[in-house]
């Protein structure tokens, strides 16, 4: 399962917040630039929130982005696999019990590269019952392994309030 019918009316109430959901403008020419380096001509930005990545990315080439995210209608529908993925400050947000199907889904999805960051602290933003945003709260040696069970390791780097990892599918080169 990747999320429970509760915590998607949670994360809906969340998403009304403008500012809920701005994380990925940072990570914006940084994706771009490796959408250019690696010639990526499709992408998808899993977990979208409001769709902000999209539209702050400047590629050099033409690149067809796809949505998703389960806690917007519009954007729910499951998507297929994709040559690059990018799940930008949404892992921490899934709820502990989903989060290995959540993993095993990235997996399916990635065809070349995976781009994901990790903010691995609290949130500032609490849910609607009360609870840290951020559900699962846990250092980088916690989230690599559950990583390098599904994924090449390509790039790791810290970040001052977490981590970024490049990966690609298991067995690439």
């Amino acid at each position: 399962m990747l999320i429970t019918d509760g915590y998607r009316a949670q994360q809906a109430k969340l998403h009304e917040n403008p500012n809920y959901g701005v994380a990925s403008v940072q990570f914006a020419p940084l994706v771009s630039q490796l959408i250019n380096q690696f010639g990526v001509r499709q992408l998808l930005d899993y977990g979208a929130g409001k769709g902000r990545l999209a539209q702050n990315l400047k590629p050099a080439h033409e690149v067809k982005v796809t949505l998703y995210d389960p806690a917007i209608p519009q954007w729910s529908v499951l998507p297929g696999p994709h040559e690059m993925v990018a799940c930008i400050d949404v892992l921490e947000h899934i709820e502990p019990d989903c989060l290995d199907d959540v993993l095993d889904h990235l997996a399916g999805l990635v065809q070349r590269l995976g781009f994901f960051t990790v903010h691995t602290g609290p949130a500032i933003k609490v849910l609607p019952d009360g609870r840290n945003a951020h559900l699962t709260q846990q250092p980088a040696r916690w989230w690599l392994p559950k990583l390098l069970d599904r994924f090449d390791l390509m790039m790791f780097q810290k970040t001052e309030q977490g981590f970024w990892v490049l990966v690609a599918p298991l067995g690439n080169k």
